[in-house]
């Protein structure tokens, strides 16, 4: 962990390390329970801070998530409201140049999912990896050109075959100290040393990986592969993605059972191996004693990894929405678990409010950091939050849900067919109680606070106030943003 001392020319503002994976399901830490996985560094983190067990994505596919955390905004603000690639990021207000204003010195390793590719919207620095993607062939992606650098051009990253969305796996074909994962870490010790010591610094990791491809390093696969493991749950309404698959790429369908487990091992495996490299991040804070510094550990969004027949993101089911997220500050907390409501937009005040300052007005999240001390309650945190997605892969699969981390509502706009689970008593979604005797009231109240929601975004049309109304596919993004 990191020294709580302060070396000799450390500032006054704590260095704040923010690392994001990309398609890390929620419930994939050991100190959450998992049954398979092991992510030891987490947990040490988590059981130094803590662990924040209703964590949502505002928008669960990589873009629009991405901006809410960048922004402090809702994606109904920000303009994104699902994944669309190639529209460009002209936020005038962003967590990264507030941070520069400050003081700071920001430096990213990895994805970002900004556009044009490889602009910085407030980072002094960029080392930059955005998969295969190049819109317009000529960005340069460093991790590749690292990658030719270090194996004398012999590999590239995608030589084992595998696609960059697709459900199936393999070990990666590059040794362990060259994957995209180790990257990162690796880069980031670079930084460490060389950063300016008369600054604080922030620092966010962000690893591609549990993302397709599936491609954990050999010896993670190995170490992972004749594990026991159950097959995913499929809810008692899920019937309708019971279909063969007969793509790679698939967002639904059967995969026999024994490609299935493979492709679930090997994601528990690349998450075990990035839990590895952020371990050798910790082991440099320390060493090279950069004073007080917080960790902030979270993802963009989930994948369902065959949940209810269903892979990949943008769906509203625990599998996909549900994120990951540990704080953990120099100081060691009492409390180790909060189940208040949370989401992407809190990230930007909650960092500000860490490094000392002012949250701009634009924000529409709220700070965490009073959650490390007090109850939701005490502090009058929200009572849900609110996520949403329109239709990607389908156009009937545009949702709007609110959850609490105990209850869950799912309205489908196109259709407007409504979901409930009670996540208390039913955490892997098994049964849809949307039509079940008795539960009527409950219904009533949770729609209800969605038509409030939805009341004030009179151009989406999709509450008047008194009801919902369907019949509405929303856009991937707003019209304004194109222009």
């Amino acid at each position: 962990m990191p020294d709580p001392k302060e070396s000799a020319h450390a500032p006054s503002n704590p260095n704040i390390v923010f690392i994001i994976t990309d398609q890390m399901r929620g419930d994939c830490l050991s100190v959450s329970g998992h049954p398979v996985v092991e992510t030891p560094n987490l947990d040490m983190l988590a059981r130094k801070g803590i662990n924040f067990i209703a964590s949502y994505s505002a928008c669960p596919s990589c873009i629009a998530a991405r901006a809410s955390i960048f922004t402090g905004l809702r994606p109904a603000t920000h303009g994104r409201l699902g994944y669309r690639d190639q529209v460009p990021w002209r936020y005038p207000t962003t967590l990264v140049q507030e941070l520069s204003n400050g003081g700071y010195q920001t430096h990213c390793i990895g994805k970002t999912h900004f556009f044009p590719q490889r602009a910085h919207l407030g980072f002094q620095s960029l080392e930059s990896y955005e998969g295969a993607q190049n819109f317009d062939g000529k960005y340069v992606n460093d991790y590749y050109e690292w990658l030719r650098e270090m194996s004398n051009n012999r590999f590239t990253e995608f030589d084992h075959g595998v696609d960059g969305n697709s459900w199936f796996s393999r070990p990666s074909h590059l040794p362990e100290e060259l994957h995209n994962n180790s990257w990162v870490a690796t880069r980031a010790v670079e930084f460490l040393k060389r950063r300016d010591p008369t600054r604080p610094f922030f620092l966010n990791l962000s690893f591609h990986r549990p993302h397709p491809p599936i491609d954990p390093p050999e010896p993670f696969y190995t170490m992972y592969k004749d594990r026991e493991i159950q097959l995913p749950p499929v809810g008692d309404w899920a019937q309708e993605y019971n279909v063969p698959v007969e793509d790679m790429n698939a967002w639904c369908g059967v995969v026999p059972p024994n490609i299935l487990k493979k492709t679930m091992l090997a994601y528990y495996a690349q998450i075990a191996h990035i839990d590895n490299q952020i371990g050798r991040v910790v082991i440099a804070l320390r060493r090279l004693n950069v004073g007080p510094t917080w960790i902030i550990f979270t993802a963009d969004h989930g994948e369902m990894l065959g949940d209810h027949f269903l892979f990949r993101k943008t769906y509203a089911y625990e599998g996909s929405a549900k994120t990951p997220l540990i704080i953990c500050p120099p100081e060691r907390l009492q409390n180790h678990v909060c189940d208040a409501p949370v989401s992407q937009q809190d990230f930007m005040p909650t960092i500000l409010d860490i490094a000392g300052l002012q949250i701009p007005a634009s924000v529409e999240g709220s700070s965490m950091l009073p959650l490390l001390s007090k109850s939701a309650r005490e502090i009058g945190w929200r009572d849900y939050v609110h996520g949403e997605h329109s239709g990607c892969y389908h156009r009937k699969n545009g949702m709007q849900f609110l959850t609490d981390g105990k209850e869950k509502y799912i309205w489908y706009t196109q259709s407007g067919k409504e979901q409930f689970f009670d996540l208390a008593s039913d955490p892997k979604e098994l049964h849809d109680l949307a039509n079940a005797p008795g539960i009527r009231d409950k219904l009533n109240h949770w729609r209800a606070r969605m038509v409030a929601e939805l009341a004030p975004r009179v151009e989406d049309g999709l509450s008047d106030g008194k009801i919902l109304i369907a019949g509405k596919s929303l856009p991937a993004v707003r019209p304004d943003l194109l222009k």
